[in-house]
């Protein structure tokens, strides 16, 4: 599968469990989408995230990779972002 594939996968699992912690689909939400800014992401919805990475892609550490992060670049953080450190972290997608 190409890098390509791969990152179209990611992002499609993606917004499916975002949709399933927002609870509906109301965003359009692509790669640029700003989890603060475009889809009023709260932290316990990061948190309930989080665990679906988690048990989706359980080779990729994603509460670790975040605790690396400096407040700014969460706050900035976009889907694509979270897509590309999934592909780039994973094994198997």
């Amino acid at each position: 599968m190409t890098s390509a594939h791969r990152q179209a996968d990611v992002m499609k699992a993606l917004v499916d469990m975002i949709d399933e912690v927002l609870g509906d689909n109301l965003y359009q939400i692509g790669p640029t989408s700003c989890f603060k800014d475009d889809l009023a992401f709260q932290s316990i919805q990061f948190i309930a995230l989080a665990a679906s990475i988690q048990e989706r892609y359980d080779d990729v550490d994603f509460v670790a990779w975040l605790t690396t992060q400096e407040l700014p670049q969460i706050l900035a953080l976009r889907v694509g972002d979270v897509a590309e450190f999934i592909v780039t972290s994973s094994s198997t997608t």
